[in-house]
């Protein structure tokens, strides 16, 4: 009987000599290989099902976990010969890898005693991980998000969450999360973000431009503008803006995505230079590919066929646990001494 379950992440499922079966099969249906999931081997299998929606077939799920529980591999599924039985190439060197160990969050207790800190895009992916991350070392969290659904996580966390339904696009919203924190604000996650459609200029569309821009640079500069006079009156404060992978290159995404992000990191760059020295710093994170669900607007034909050349680089996708750990680091007192750095947070895909 296989030790695998839908926790153990995808590589494991692959090594199963049954489910790994089905799972080539699936994908041979499909005319693919396995190389399609490198970017997901570290990610588990329940959340990978969850992520795939309707393109990870019904009730497959249980016929892998039965494969994986019984070692028999269902005739009436497509199947490809199993790895092993494929030629292998020879590797360049004799240099022998071993399986990466999987990432265990470390909570650090109370490393936000005391502390209020305010979060966007909460009710889910990454600033839902923020927000738990926060709670979990003693802080308060004012957890902002456009959907009604950041209330579960103050039913999911408790009384340390302060949840606020708005729109950060809205002028008036600013103020609203002020009023929720009570007046003071240690640090502020500007996580909230949109997708673009990966539209080339001559394909942009105004109304996914406006939106982008809206959400991405107008929102995050809003309530930088809220926090950061009670931040000077109180002697400090941390502020981290969530990037991207888009912010570094120009081949991750369309030109409104591209461009709100390179523009986030001007305005951080801009913010911890005029505030150096005030007790106050200002950080950017810049994700890679992150297991978060975003919603992602048609594919732009030119655009997208010019960007999914590149993505081919990408190490892997990480989980929205793994950003909140590089954020919550830069939230902290831990990252003394670092004012206005952009912080990938990628696998290694800004260095491809």
């Amino acid at each position: 009987m296989s030790d695998v379950t839908p926790a153990s992440p995808l590589r494991d499922w692959l090594a199963d000599p049954a489910a790994g079966q089905v799972l080539r099969g699936m994908l041979a249906a499909q005319g693919q290989s396995e190389d399609a999931l490198s970017p997901a081997l570290g990610l588990p299998l329940e959340q990978l099902v969850r992520l795939a929606g309707e393109t990870f077939p019904p009730g497959l799920m249980e016929v892998l976990v039965t494969a994986a529980e019984t070692g028999v591999v269902p005739e009436e599924l497509p199947i490809a010969p199993p790895a092993a039985t494929a030629p292998a190439a020879e590797p360049a060197a004799s240099v022998e890898i071993g399986t990466p160990e999987p990432w265990t969050e470390q909570v650090t207790p109370g490393r936000f005693d005391g502390r209020t800190v305010v979060v966007t895009g909460a009710a889910s992916g990454i600033g839902r991980a923020v927000a738990a991350r926060i709670v979990r070392e003693g802080g308060r969290v004012v957890a902002v998000d456009v959907s009604e659904r950041v209330a579960d996580l103050a039913a999911d966390l408790g009384g340390s969450v302060v949840p606020v339904t708005a729109d950060i696009t809205a002028p008036a919203s600013a103020q609203a999360v002020l009023s929720a924190a009570g007046g003071r604000v240690d640090g502020l996650a500007n996580v909230a973000g949109v997708m673009d459609d990966d539209a080339a200029v001559h394909e942009v569309d105004d109304e996914i431009w406006d939106r982008v821009m809206r959400v991405n640079v107008d929102g995050p500069m809003r309530l930088m503008r809220a926090v950061l006079p009670g931040m000077l009156a109180a002697g400090g404060g941390r502020i981290v803006n969530v990037v991207s992978e888009a912010a570094l290159r120009g081949s991750a995404a369309g030109a409104a995505y591209t461009t709100s992000k390179h523009a986030l990191v001007g305005l951080t760059r801009s913010s911890a230079y005029q505030y150096a020295g005030t007790g106050v710093r200002v950080n950017a994170v810049a994700p890679g590919a992150v297991a978060t669900g975003i919603p992602v607007p048609a594919p732009a034909p030119y655009g997208s066929a010019r960007t999914a050349r590149m993505r081919v680089a990408i190490p892997g996708l990480a989980m929205a646990e793994e950003l909140a750990a590089s954020i919550t680091f830069l939230l902290s007192e831990d990252s003394v001494n670092i004012n206005g750095a952009i912080l990938p947070s990628d696998g290694g895909w800004s260095v491809a």
